[in-house]
């Protein structure tokens, strides 16, 4: 299908095993490259596109139609697009939506972002399961497939590159939007509440948008601050966040984590969780095709309750590593992969995946409130330095 009637552009999709798929430009024009992965969600396109997760990374939707709903300024999770390149089976050009402003393609082409539909993603998806994620080329126009096969093949992998660093803030912001609702917008809750320092590893806005809501007062940190910047800020509580690439390269902020979350409560998402495992003593690994949707099962292994759950990462917690005094809470259902993580002697706890959902299901917000309540809890019994002043073991440095 031609976009808006112009003539249409080829398109070919190169990885670095040999496969080529053909098919035809949408968006913007060029070539890309990165780690090709697949995502499972049916909706959420936009917030896809702009989650700094994808920082890297080519993404696959399995959903046939991408674009019917268009794109709007309000569901974006980020100041920008962070997806290298958008693959998926048909595109739709004119979006039939109340709150769309422009369509999908209006919008990659002004954010610079090439897509490529009409392939079959079907063949695609079932290649990465099988054989893994990989590098890939996406170019349009006229190309050569054996040249663009070999740049991908000569591609090194997201092992080893700290992206967290590419993606974060410059400079030290503060937070007070809340959440959108029906009719009402944004809100503006103008919280009191707890200070809570959350580090920017590649930060959805919804997650921020949480904690804004639930009254926090929200300072967002660029990757590298100091564990003495935190400090001088006096928090009531550390929040570490989603991001994209490899946890183990992201080797600054590691040793800060492991002395800060001795001092504050703390929670991790996604990147978050892999860096407090890190932070705690544990090892990470590169996943086969990792979890990128928002249907992943979850199961509470303390009341055996399951929830459905929105993740978007790599790379894993390798349960084998855990310290004594750190425990499970959460497995995945489909893999048995290490979900969610919980101190024994602090208010220390993190999640694999998406709780703040945007795509996704909410079933995990809560987790949020969990959060706020440790926060108040400490602030009760006065406790403005270490937890209770006790010594907490467990929390050590990277070991490489």
């Amino acid at each position: 299908m031609s976009v808006g009637g112009a003539k249409s552009v080829p398109a070919t999709l190169a990885l670095a095993d040999g496969t080529v798929f053909r098919g035809e430009a949408f968006g913007a024009e060029g070539k890309v490259a990165g780690e090709v992965v697949f995502n499972t969600s049916m909706t959420g396109y936009q917030e896809i596109l702009t989650d700094p997760s994808y920082e890297g990374q080519l993404v696959t939707m399995t959903y046939p139609e991408i674009g019917n709903v268009g794109v709007n300024a309000e569901d974006v999770e980020s100041f920008k697009p962070y997806v290298q390149g958008f693959i998926v089976k048909e595109y739709w050009d004119m979006p039939s939506n109340w709150r769309a402003e422009m369509s999908l393609g209006a919008y990659m082409h002004e954010h610079g972002l090439v897509g490529i539909q009409g392939i079959d993603t079907r063949s695609l998806v079932r290649r990465i399961r099988d054989h893994g994620a990989q590098q890939a080329v996406l170019a349009t126009g006229d190309v050569d497939a054996a040249a663009l096969v070999a740049e991908a093949a000569a591609r090194p992998g997201l092992e080893g590159g700290d992206l967290a660093n590419v993606v974060t803030t410059d400079n030290r912001y503060s937070w007070s939007r809340g959440l959108w609702r029906l009719g009402e917008g944004f809100s503006s809750p103008g919280g009191e509440g707890p200070l809570v320092v959350a580090f920017d590893f590649g930060i959805k806005v919804n997650i921020l948008r949480n904690l804004a809501d639930m009254g926090c007062r929200v300072v967002v940190a660029p990757s590298g601050t100091t564990a003495a910047d935190v400090r001088a800020l006096r928090p009531d509580g550390l929040f570490l966040s989603n991001g994209p690439g490899d946890p183990e390269a992201v080797d600054g902020a590691i040793p800060v984590v492991a002395e800060l979350a001795k001092e504050y409560p703390t929670f991790g998402i996604c990147l978050g969780h892999q860096i407090l495992a890190l932070a705690l003593g544990a090892k990470t690994y590169k996943m086969k095709f990792g979890h990128h949707g928002g249907n992943q099962p979850v199961i509470d292994v303390d009341t055996g309750v399951v929830e459905i759950t929105s993740q978007n990462h790599g790379f894993a917690v390798d349960a084998e590593t855990l310290p004594e005094n750190v425990r499970v809470t959460r497995l995945n259902l489909n893999d048995q992969t290490v979900e969610g993580l919980e101190h024994a002697e602090a208010p220390v706890f993190s999640v694999q995946y998406h709780p703040e959902a945007s795509p996704g299901p909410h079933d995990a917000n809560p987790l949020f409130e969990k959060f706020f309540n440790s926060m108040t809890t400490r602030a009760a019994a006065g406790t403005e330095g270490a937890i209770a002043e006790r010594s907490i073991s467990g929390f050590r440095a990277h070991r490489g």
